[in-house]
């Protein structure tokens, strides 16, 4: 079916008016937010307060060390070089933008939360790449084995993730991991009533 402006508009101001009296929206973009601050506060720490160079480290302890690294990839430096600095960074923010429309339809708190977390660490490092053609990683637990340097945006996507797949272990039967089914769905149509006023974890 062809969509004109209208329908689009329409549909816009429907999802948006969802989006304002579903309070699992607003946690959401609120650990977005929270996620986007403390990943941009800490990085700026590392660069402008500690002033590392790259490849700099601080001993912590036995386990944990402060190493700054500039990462040109995405999550643990994987993908890096060349072109892929505007590819990762307009795909970051498309994934970001995707995932908060699809906030509006949070119908349980946990894949609420994972989502904004995932958001927040996209969009977090989108901006790294943005301004600096690299993202800032810094946290550093090579003494348990763990190779990569990644920082709070990273974190956030991993742990939105796990929580999204728990949901979807929790909630096998609920299908949608936790959000409306798409619209046109005929069980959707005759129960979104009643799941707007059932959103629970």
């Amino acid at each position: 079916m062809k969509l004109d402006a209208e329908s689009l508009k329409a549909a816009a101001r429907a999802r948006l008016a969802d989006a304002r009296t579903n309070p699992l929206f607003w946690r959401g973009v609120a650990l977005f937010i929270a996620v986007v601050a403390l990943d941009q506060a800490t990085k700026m720490w590392i660069l402008h307060g500690l002033a590392l160079a790259p490849g700099q480290s601080i001993d912590l302890s036995s386990v944990f060390d402060l190493t700054y690294v500039q990462n040109t990839g995405v999550s643990f430096g994987l993908l890096s070089g060349g072109w892929a600095r505007w590819i990762l960074t307009v795909f970051s923010v498309a994934v970001a933008a995707g995932l908060l429309v699809w906030l509006t339809e949070a119908q349980r708190l946990l894949p609420a939360l994972g989502v904004g977390l995932i958001a927040g660490g996209a969009f977090g490092n989108a901006i790294d790449r943005f301004f600096y053609g690299y993202v800032v990683d810094f946290l550093d637990f090579s003494g348990l084995g763990f190779v990569w340097v990644f920082n709070v945006a990273d974190a956030g996507i991993n742990v939105g993730v796990a929580a999204l797949i728990l949901d979807a272990i929790l909630h096998r039967e609920d299908g949608a991991a936790g959000f409306d089914a798409p619209p046109g769905d005929g069980v959707h149509d005759q129960s979104s009533k009643g799941s707007q006023q059932d959103r629970r974890v």
